[in-house]
């Protein structure tokens, strides 16, 4: 048992890398429609209209993610994350019985409700087992968990469907899910009670952290936080930068498969390179603000330069359809993943900067929703128009959404963020 544990240096990124591989599965689970989707619309006779309703219910679903949050901060990390990560696990396990595309659309809705819970989790667990300074990089660890889990589902899931079906495939990804739930509530405790914790890492850990965003008083109401200009300088940002997530891992198989010609085979072999340049961006971000504090530039300054950057690179999306090569979309993709989780990584992050430990997983979760309803109307677009004007015009608007992006982060969040107060 966990009590019998010898003291470990540095247990906090042992901890944050236990969230990481949480989010390895996450991930690994949700991109699983995304990689079978070819052999998935083949056998069940689903059109492209119908692929992106059954992407909309994810969407939907992982939109409840300030539910998920809330839950978080009421019942605690340990008890919440699990209850979220065994119900993702099943659900996924489930996609295998389905026989039509409704089945499966409703399952895609329950399954993002449970997996929302990830980045509100991760963001809590980095407000709580990490001093203000290194925020940023464990915010980065953590995001490396999506693009890993990203990069995996092509080989594994065409291993599995050309091995056994589809529907193994997602057997095969939420079984995972389960492991990784028993290593949870085995490895998992808070910085007050881990038997594990030194108590010089204890002291660290306390002091690093900022006085302002203490957990101190009642956690404000949903309302609260709705009316801080703060939140919505994070939040409209997200709104504007998820869809290049969602079209990485739901439409960019389905466009080498459609426009350049991919097999299954093909797809395994590039649809997973742009998730490892994202796994740069995960820590360019924070090294890039950590370079500009060490030139004395502030905290949030930092970030709103770093995300800045990310939105420049961004800009590299406007010609995925523009370009003759195959391998020149597949590497201007790179950039985009590159540079989407530069970007993306920091804005999470300053959920952390910005907001007291018991009412980030709340703003984490508020936050997310924003973006997954971006990432929502986005698909719904290319669903209904793809047919029509095919992919390149999508590609050119994520090509220039995050600079409005930057705009608004510039514009709306202030350097020092006082507390939020909730409602009498």
């Amino acid at each position: 048992m966990l009590p019998l544990f010898p003291k470990i240096r540095a247990l906090r990124w042992w901890i944050i890398g236990l969230v990481m591989l949480g989010a390895i599965v996450n991930y690994l689970t949700r991109s699983t429609m995304g990689v079978a989707a070819p052999t998935v619309l083949k056998d069940l006779g689903v059109s492209v209209k119908e692929y992106s309703w059954i992407t909309s219910a994810f969407q939907l679903g992982i939109m409840l993610q300030p539910v998920c949050g809330y839950v978080l901060d009421t019942l605690g990390l340990r008890t919440g994350f699990a209850i979220f990560a065994a119900a993702w696990s099943l659900i996924a396990m489930a996609h295998g019985l389905t026989h039509d595309w409704r089945g499966l659309a409703v399952l895609r809705g329950l399954l993002g409700f449970a997996e929302g819970s990830a980045q509100p989790a991760g963001m809590k667990t980095v407000a709580t087992w990490f001093p203000a300074n290194e925020r940023g990089f464990a915010g980065g660890v953590f995001n490396i968990g999506a693009s890993i889990g990203s990069l995996l589902a092509p080989p594994l899931v065409v291993w599995a469907v050309l091995t056994w079906s589809w529907r193994a495939a997602f057997v095969l990804t939420g079984a995972l899910g389960v492991v990784w739930v028993a290593l949870w509530l085995l490895l998992y405790r808070s910085p007050e009670t881990h038997p594990a914790l030194t108590d010089d890492e204890r002291v660290r850990i306390a002091a690093g952290q900022e006085a302002r965003l203490a957990e101190a008083g009642p956690r404000p109401s949903i309302v609260s936080v709705l009316k801080q200009g703060q939140f919505w300088g994070i939040a409209l940002p997200r709104f504007l930068a998820d869809p290049t997530w969602g079209t990485l891992s739901f439409w960019v198989p389905l466009y080498l498969s459609q426009t350049r010609g991919f097999d299954l085979k093909q797809i395994a072999l590039f649809a997973w390179m742009p998730f490892v340049a994202a796994d740069l961006g995960c820590l360019a971000g924070p090294a890039i603000a950590h370079v500009l504090q060490g030139r004395g530039v502030s905290l949030i300054n930092a970030r709103r330069v770093a995300f800045t950057l990310g939105a420049i690179l961004m800009t590299g999306m406007m010609f995925v359809g523009k370009v003759h090569s195959p391998y020149a979309a597949i590497a201007l993709l790179c950039l985009g993943g590159f540079a989407h989780q530069t970007l993306s990584v920091t804005v999470i992050t300053m959920a952390s900067d910005l907001f007291r430990k018991n009412e980030v997983a709340t703003v984490a979760g508020l936050a997310g929703m924003m973006g997954n309803l971006g990432l929502l109307i986005f698909s719904l677009m290319i669903g209904g128009l793809v047919t029509r004007i095919g992919y390149d015009p999508f590609f050119v608007a994520l090509g220039v959404l995050d600079l409005a992006g930057a705009a608004i982060l510039w514009t709306l969040v202030r350097d020092r963020a006082p507390s939020v107060t909730s409602n009498p």
